[in-house]
This record gives structure tokens, C-alpha cells and sequence, in this order.
């Protein structure tokens, strides 16, 4: 009797693994490739989600990371500085001196770069797979998280979206402007190049209800002549801590509003960063800028 017991649940055993063994096999036969349209129009095929990622612009950097999926990165632009978790990985350049062989050298899986790139080609002939992506506005880099969950294998675009958006209508709520409307200026570099109003900044600008001077009709980020700033009389001013002292210097600038009441917010360097990368942390970018705004209009009151 014990002897058919143990005759029967090893044959038990040996079926349950049978069957264990079979739902694998159907598992692998089952699993297909997945193609991902990058911005180039090209249809990218994974086999499986890269575990080696080389990231060439930073607010791909910044993107992947906060999909989860830091730990594949192997190696990032030189600009890539968040988060901290990255600052230890091989630096490969920037946009005109990409190092080509120590990304070969780094073997990925993938490298993520933007549409323009010049050096697509190149990878592409070594045999190194390449996804493009090109943002500009709000709207690009939901679709453009999207897109890397699909590439990477994760299920995190909706959550990260859905914080910058959060994040944003905080912005919104903590400015108070008793129905005055706020003229503002947003200063890129001190070119002086600005962010126009179908610019990611530009957009920003506009859901805190913010009067951006510059028109939509000359484009994202152009470069504008200094007068046409006098004419405008912007009430506030943002640009970087570098460009705030040639600002005072500039012909005619001190009969702005902004200038003349010293509403001009200054920001350092790591607020920059945030400031002008179309990445997960606009909604960040919109908090920073809506904080300064509210206390240069209250301090004037």
C-alpha cells in the first residue's frame, strides 16, 4: 500500500512538472516581439525589454528613470546630471562629440537620442539599434513616455504623467493674482534667446495663466532683439543667475516694469536644469516658477 502511495505522488510530481514545463514552453512560443514607432517614423522591433540602455539626451535620462528603469542604464550624454543614481555612469559626449566606440564598447541594447541626431546613422551601421525621440511641447513628452514603457516593458507613463499634471495644477493654485493679469519673460540664454508660447516652457506658462510677451508666431524658442522687451514692459522676468547681471546693463532695460521693481526671478543652476529640459520634472519646473512669481508680486504690493 505504501509502495503504490509513493508510486502515486511521484507521479503526481512528474506530471505537475510536465505541465509546469509545457506552460513555459508556451510561454516562450507565445511571447512576440514588440515594434515601437519612434519619432523618425521608423518601426523598432524588441525582441524583449533592453536590459542595456545608453541615453543621449537628458531628459531621456530623466525619463527612463522615472519609468523605474535607472538600473538599465549603462551609459548617458554629458549632460545628464539627474538623478543622483546616474552620476557614476560613463559620460559619452554631447551632441556634437558622441564617442562612438565606447558606446560599442558598452554593448546596449538600445540607444535612446533625439530625432536630429547626427550620429543615428552611424550606430545604426554598426549594428547598434537606436530610438529616436523629438520633444518640444508637453503633449511630445507624454507620448513620449508612453512609447518607453512599450520599449523598456514597463506600465509607468499613466503614474508619471499624471504627477506632472498634479504638480501643475498646485502651480496654479498657489499663485494668486487678484485678477491683474502678469506679463512675463521668459529668458532661455542670454543670446538672448526666450521661450516662446508653443515652446514646453511656453506652455507651462500658460496653464498658470501667465501672460508669455512672446507671440506664438515666432516660434518655440527664437532669438529676439532686446528692444522688443523694453516695448513689451514684461511685470516679471525669468532667466538663470549667469544672464542676471548683463540684464541690468542692457539699453533701456531699466524702465521695465520688472527691472524697475526688481521682480526678475533668478535661478541657480540645478533649477535651470529642470527649468529647460521637456522631461518628467516640468511639473516641478511649473512649482519653481510659479513660487518665485507669487513672491516677487507679493513683496511689491
Amino acid at each position: 500500500m505504501n509502495i503504490n502511495v509513493k508510486s502515486a505522488t511521484r507521479s503526481c510530481y512528474f506530471a505537475i512538472g510536465v505541465a509546469l514545463f509545457l506552460m513555459g514552453a508556451s510561454l516562450v512560443v507565445f511571447a512576440v516581439p514588440v515594434s515601437v514607432m519612434d519619432d523618425r517614423g521608423v518601426a523598432v522591433v524588441f525582441d524583449k525589454p533592453p536590459q542595456r540602455v545608453v541615453s543621449l539626451l537628458p531628459s531621456l535620462t530623466e525619463s527612463v528613470c522615472a519609468l523605474g528603469k535607472c538600473s538599465a542604464l549603462v551609459g548617458v550624454d554629458r549632460f545628464s546630471n539627474w538623478p543622483k543614481s546616474i552620476q557614476d555612469l560613463p559620460k559619452l559626449g554631447g551632441i556634437g562629440d558622441v564617442n562612438i566606440e565606447r558606446i560599442v564598447q558598452l554593448k546596449p541594447d538600445v540607444v535612446l537620442l533625439e530625432k536630429a541626431s547626427p550620429v543615428i546613422a552611424r550606430l545604426n551601421g554598426l549594428g547598434i539599434k537606436t530610438f529616436s525621440l523629438d520633444i518640444k511641447s508637453m503633449g511630445d513628452e507624454e507620448r513620449a513616455l508612453k512609447k518607453l514603457d512599450a520599449v523598456l516593458g514597463t506600465a509607468e507613463s499613466g503614474r508619471v504623467w499624471n504627477q506632472i499634471q498634479q504638480q501643475v495644477m498646485r502651480a496654479h493654485k498657489q499663485i494668486s493674482f487678484n485678477g491683474k493679469d502678469i506679463r512675463v519673460y521668459f529668458e532661455v540664454n542670454p543670446a538672448p534667446f526666450a521661450a516662446g508660447r508653443n515652446s514646453f516652457i511656453g506652455e507651462i506658462l500658460s496653464q498658470l495663466n501667465l501672460i508669455n510677451i512672446i507671440p506664438e508666431s515666432l516660434g518655440p524658442f527664437p532669438k529676439i532683439n532686446p528692444e522688443f522687451v523694453v516695448q513689451a514692459k514684461p511685470d516679471v522676468i525669468l532667466l538663470t543667475a549667469s544672464t542676471a547681471t548683463e540684464v541690468q546693463k542692457r539699453p533701456g532695460w531699466g524702465s521695465i516694469p520688472a527691472v524697475s521693481k526688481n521682480q526678475i526671478c533668478v535661478f541657480t543652476s540645478e533649477q535651470n536644469d529642470i527649468l529647460v529640459r521637456p522631461g518628467p520634472r516640468m511639473g516641478e519646473a511649473a512649482l519653481i516658477i510659479s513660487g518665485c512669481i507669487q513672491e516677487k508680486m507679493s513683496s511689491s504690493r
